[in-house]
């Protein structure tokens, strides 16, 4: 079944490769935002079933970009996968508080990026 999957970096390549992987790997529909701001607009004009969130943007980060997709009725149950291109193990406490599926660390295989959302959404 095809997905419906909001990537969101402020990185144009990342975007690009993310969602080549996806369409390509899986057939599925991608849509993406360069911004936080840009990714809350999205998120509530489309019915998502996953939103690939960068941690490290300019304006508003992952993180409160996160906060105030859970804040909101519209968009708090979309799971969201945190991409990070700063997580180690020792990191993980600083994650623990974040209300997301999974994070996966940068760089990503593309190839590789719809078989791992599959495994996180159980699908």
């Amino acid at each position: 079944m095809s997905k419906n999957i909001l990537i969101v970096d402020d990185e144009e390549d990342v975007r690009a490769i993310a969602k080549l992987g996806l369409e390509m790997g899986a057939g599925w529909n991608v849509l993406t935002a360069s911004s936080g701001q840009e990714a809350l607009n999205v998120a509530v004009n489309h019915k998502l079933d996953v939103i690939l969130l960068d941690m490290m943007m300019p304006d508003m980060d992952g993180r409160a970009t996160l906060q105030q997709l859970k804040a909101n009725p519209a968009t708090k149950k979309i799971p969201v996968i945190l991409l990070t291109a700063k997580f180690q193990q020792s990191d993980r406490e600083r994650f623990t508080d974040l209300d997301v599926a999974a994070i996966f660390a940068k760089p990503f295989r593309p190839l590789k990026l719809a078989e791992q959302i599959s495994e996180v959404l159980g699908s």
